[in-house]
């Protein structure tokens, strides 16, 4: 397949207004996708790259050479391309990894620049999620989605389902199973404003602490333990504690789904970024100690001797799982089985408010005692709710827009007063941006704009945005010494100036520990 075509459906799936008719350009591309490129025609149109960072920056791409007249570039030559450029390393490595770029950018046609400069930057938004190239697999195979949803969360590889599905047909789904040592995609949560919506939505259900760590996955087949985490990367050999604790069941055979946390010294969570440090996850950390110590908490099971658990309802699952592991390691919960009863509610909420204060944790996620482990989606009987942090803060300069967003100024560099009158670079954001958001912002900032650079343009800091975020974490990336945690738009602020936005020593304060 050529990446011409590829780039072509990207921007109609992005352009479409109906999810059926997203669905229906996806099967049709689908349909002319050989079964070897499927893996890296489904990365890319959900925005990834195979290679997941190549080393390449905005200075690389901004200096790109012009179009190829005609389009000659195939999707896996594009592929091996990129994987060349992250192989670089060494003396040299940024010359040459410049080079390569030049030389395939100098093979994309225009559109095809424009694709490729999205995807490498990260900011290719065109809608055709995970979600939708499950449907459209199911058109082409001829079989409903759900069948295609089980075998993807029990498979873990989109990319390898389509694969298979491509070269074998959809006899192939029958062969996904739980297998214990071959780690499932996990259920995933959607939001709930507060604990009375949450409960008002699920009925009975379980309220339980939601954990600021590193989600795992542990399997034990005898006294063989694996640990993967979210992505299903195999991180065993990091997490001697769980392997541990693991092996100590009363089971042979078990799959456990959790989290993996630091504590201190009174059993508090420690600050993300000490327990993303010594996991490794490539999180940053500061002054982050090798050997501090882990406590892996377990709030699901998925299989136990040989007994696939997952369409068991979520009570009879905890039983098991409180047979089988001791409190210690286990989530604290609080389960709500008749919401109407009084006080049921208000106990909800107190153990919502101790989960996030006395206890430091980020939120509570509350669970529907009846529903099943909905592997690898966002289920809707798993809600979570956190408090919402929002901040006031001065856009410094904006990026220009990738994908459906060329020719807008999208990524926002967003600034907290300092105590001297200047601004603290604390991040940066494309995300909670409407259309009409982005078409406003672009032309306000262009008009306060003190210079333009091919990136993008650094403005006057005058306007104030309202940001919502998790949380605040150490950061040597930028010279304040402190970064944003998942921030997002949630309006601009014109009844502010920039001289009401929010300090330094505010941002400061919300870090834990």
């Amino acid at each position: 397949m050529k990446l011409a075509e590829l780039a072509r459906v990207s921007g109609e799936v992005g352009a479409a207004a109906a999810r059926s008719e997203k669905v229906a350009l996806l099967a049709g591309l689908f349909r002319r996708t050989e079964p070897a490129e499927a893996p890296v025609v489904i990365t890319y149109l959900a925005g990834r790259l195979p290679q997941r960072r190549i080393g390449v920056g905005w200075q690389t791409l901004r200096e790109r050479p012009g179009p190829a007249a005609e389009p000659s570039l195939g999707v896996l030559e594009v592929d091996a391309a990129l994987s060349r450029i992250a192989a670089v390393s060494g003396a040299g490595s940024q010359g040459e990894r410049r080079r390569l770029v030049g030389a395939l950018m100098a093979a994309a046609t225009a559109e095809e620049q424009r694709f490729l400069l999205g995807l490498i930057a990260g900011e290719l938004r065109q809608g055709a999620l995970d979600a939708l190239a499950v449907e459209a697999l199911a058109v082409v195979c001829g079989v409903p989605a759900e069948e295609v949803r089980r075998a993807l969360m029990l498979s873990g590889s989109l990319g390898g389902l389509a694969q298979r599905l491509l070269a074998e047909g959809p006899d192939v789904l029958g062969e996904f199973r739980l297998t214990v040592g071959r780690p499932v995609l996990p259920m995933l949560a959607q939001t709930a404003k507060d604990v009375d919506e949450a409960v008002d939505r699920l009925g009975p259900c379980a309220v339980e602490e939601k954990l600021d760590g590193i989600r795992i996955q542990a399997h034990r087949d005898g006294e063989l333990v694996r640990v993967y985490t979210r992505t299903l990367a195999e991180i065993t050999e990091r997490l001697p504690e769980v392997v541990r604790v693991v092996r100590e069941l009363p089971v042979g055979q078990v799959v456990l789904d959790g989290e993996v946390l630091a504590l201190d010294a009174q059993g508090l969570p420690r600050p993300f970024q000490q327990t993303a440090g010594r996991v490794g996850s490539g999180v940053e950390a500061v002054g982050v100690n090798a050997e501090l110590p882990l406590s892996p908490v377990f709030f699901d099971l998925l299989a136990v001797d040989g007994t696939d658990l997952l369409d068991r309802p979520a009570a009879e699952r905890h039983a098991e799982l409180a047979r089988l592991v001791p409190e210690s390691a286990r989530v604290k919960r609080l389960v709500v089985a008749a919401p109407d009863e009084p006080g049921a509610r208000a106990a909800a909420r107190e153990f919502a408010a101790t989960a996030i204060g006395a206890h430091r944790h980020e939120g509570v996620v509350v669970k529907g005692l009846d529903a099943p482990y909905s592997a690898g989606r966002r289920g809707s009987s798993w809600l979570k709710v956190k408090p919402v942090h929002t901040l006031d803060l001065v856009v410094l300069a904006a990026e220009w827009g990738h994908g459906r967003r060329t020719g807008t100024l999208s990524n926002l560099h967003l600034g907290a007063r300092r105590a001297d009158g200047g601004f603290a670079m604390l991040g940066k954001t494309f995300k909670g941006l409407t259309d009409a958001l982005l078409a406003w912002q672009t032309g306000r900032l262009r008009e306060l704009a003190v210079r333009e650079e091919p990136w993008g343009v650094v403005a006057r800091p005058e306007l104030v945005v309202e940001i919502a975020f998790d949380g605040v974490q150490r950061s040597s990336r930028y010279p304040d010494g402190v970064t944003l945690r998942f921030a997002r738009v949630v309006r601009y602020r014109e009844d502010k100036t920039a001289a009401e936005a929010d300090t330094l020593e505010t941002v400061r304060a919300l870090l834990p520990g």
